[in-house]
Order: C-alpha cells, then structure tokens, then sequence
C-alpha cells in the first residue's frame, strides 16, 4: 500500500477513534455499539479499521494509566480538560506509550490537527504543551535524538 494512502486511513482512523470516544464518554452505550454504528456509517470509505478497533477497546482499558500519565503536566484539575481536549490526550498519550512504531512527532501532529478540527479555540495549543511533556518523558532517547540534531 502507497504509504500517502496509509497515513491518510490512518488519520481517518484516528478521527473516528475520537468521534467514538467522545460519544462514550458522554453516553456510556458499550463500546460494541459505538463500533457497529461506526463501521456502518463509514461503510463505504476506506479508513484502517483494525486500528480504529485497537483505539476504541484499548484507550478506554486504559484510561486511569492514561490519566496519571498527564496530570503532572496539566495546567488546570483534569476534571476541568473539556471532553475533546481529553479524549485526544488520551489517545495521543496511549499511542505515544504503547505504539512505538509511530513517532513521537506524527503523534503529536495528529493531535494538533485534531484539537484544531474539533476542539475549543486555541485549545491545540494546550493539548501540544501536555503531549510535549508526556513525549519528553516516555519517550526520552526519541526526543532527545530529535532535538539535538
């Protein structure tokens, strides 16, 4: 697969992680619900559909690990981060711990790109001041390597 197409099904990926992540936060309805409606209306695109399936199961398994991860760099309580800004730390911050195969710069520019379509204004520049930080200390020899050269 050309790889221009699998980072835009990647992205998509992404994109419709957050939408259904954020809709479960706020119902509750069981993430095999969440998947189905999301599998049937975006039947007919093409989006890499496995990883969207590991974002959906595996951020919420891990929201409290996600949580604790980010709390020392919030600038506010994080019952005070507003659901999208949450959900898109959470997703970042899981990818940045558990798929190391991604690095640490598309992760934080997917996030921005994100917090820019979907979050309060100017609030990628909140979610980019945490993801920093958290890729600074999970990933310190990557980030370092980049920011000497």
């Amino acid at each position: 697969m050309n790889k221009k197409i699998f980072f835009g099904q990647r992205k998509k990926a992404r994109r419709y992680a957050l939408q259904a992540l954020y809709g479960w936060a706020l119902s509750d309805n069981a993430l095999s619900d969440i998947e189905q409606h999301v599998l049937i209306e975006h039947a007919e695109e093409q989006f890499d559909k496995d990883y969207f399936t590991v974002l959906l199961y595996e951020v919420p398994k891990k929201v409290s690990e996600l949580d604790v991860l980010m709390s020392p760099y919030l600038s506010r309580k994080l019952e005070d981060v507003g659901p999208i800004e949450l959900t898109i730390l959470r997703i970042s911050i899981y990818e940045l711990k558990e798929r190391l195969d991604i690095p640490y710069r598309v992760v934080i520019n997917e996030a921005l790109e994100l917090a820019k379509t979907f979050g309060a204004a100017d609030s990628h520049k909140f979610v980019n001041g945490v993801l920093d930080k958290v890729a600074q200390a999970l990933r310190a020899a990557e980030w370092h390597n980049n920011v000497d050269r």
